[in-house]
């Protein structure tokens, strides 16, 4: 087993397709699927099922394939820790989908601008998702609204904090003023997924303020995948949501809402605990570029 042969199969575990993994390495497909059987002839496993030109994960290709991820990891670790002083080779970012949007684009252009080596994979998702993904080395860092839910305190991971957000409770247009717990008038949240930070804020804030019988109780929870579709149906009167201020700035014609302050929140670049490499300093100097100047490193 040789890392090439490993890289070839993450490809084809990430893309599902042989053709897609050859068009992504740069190699003919031919190649590719030969590599594929060798790695399964040396291990003694059936690696993928072939369902026509799908490529799917047995059980024992997803063993390896969360093997892979730590080693290829590795690998480029040690390929940039003989040059410490240059940016470059692979760096694996996570973001929550507001950071990428609202956060991210003027540093990465700036990091791409200045070390055109650097070759950045970025991944959006839910807070605690991406923390594990830190941590099982499918990530190599990620920006995340911290503390992220279920994620536990004395993981082994640094972090530093670079952004500091103001997140609204969004409501319809018509919901009267809510000045005081009891005069909320909707009982769902649209938000993300359970790993989401914010959605944790925003189902404590809705169990403080739910009226008559819903007092104390947990709001209903709509789960959706884009801040578009939470806005939507918060616009629509069905329901409230969370947003960062940063996200509705963006928006040239925001929909009619009722905007209340909820709570400032971090966001952290985190890291495996000892990981380091120059691609992720130079990531790290252009974040804080744009960041706070009070961001402060923990």
């Amino acid at each position: 087993m040789d890392l090439s042969a490993l890289e070839i199969f993450r490809a084809v575990a990430l893309e599902g397709s042989v053709t897609r993994a050859a068009e992504r390495l740069g190699r003919v497909q031919s190649n590719v699927t030969t590599r594929v059987q060798q790695l399964e002839e040396q291990l003694g496993a059936t690696l993928f099922l072939r369902e026509g030109r799908r490529m799917l994960l047995t059980p024992a290709g997803e063993s390896l394939c969360r093997h892979a991820e730590r080693l290829l990891a590795l690998a480029e670790e040690a390929r940039q820790s003989v040059r410490p002083g240059r940016p470059g080779g692979r760096l694996r970012l996570g973001a929550m989908e507001s950071t990428a949007a609202a956060r991210l684009p003027a540093p990465l252009a700036r990091l791409h601008a200045r070390w055109p080596e650097v070759q950045l994979e970025l991944r959006t998702g839910a807070s605690g998702t991406l923390v594990d993904e830190v941590l099982a080395h499918a990530s190599d860092c990620a920006l995340v609204a911290w503390p992220p839910p279920g994620v536990d305190p004395e993981a082994p991971l640094d972090r530093t904090t670079v952004f500091t957000e103001s997140l609204c409770i969004a409501l319809p247009a018509s919901h009267p003023p809510v000045a005081r717990p009891g005069d909320l008038q909707v009982g769902t949240l649209a938000a993300f997924t359970r790993a989401c930070t914010y959605r944790r804020l925003g189902e404590d804030w809705m169990r403080q303020h739910l009226h008559g019988r819903f007092q104390g109780a947990a709001p209903r929870v709509l789960e959706l995948a884009s801040y578009h579709a939470i806005l939507a149906c918060v616009a629509a009167g069905r329901c409230a949501g969370v947003v960062p201020q940063a996200v509705i700035d963006l928006m040239r014609e925001p929909p009619a809402l009722r905007l209340l302050p909820l709570a400032e929140c971090d966001t952290v670049l985190v890291r495996r605990r000892g990981y380091q490499s120059a691609a992720f300093d130079a990531l790290l100097a252009a974040l804080q570029d744009q960041a706070d100047p009070f961001a402060t490193s923990l």
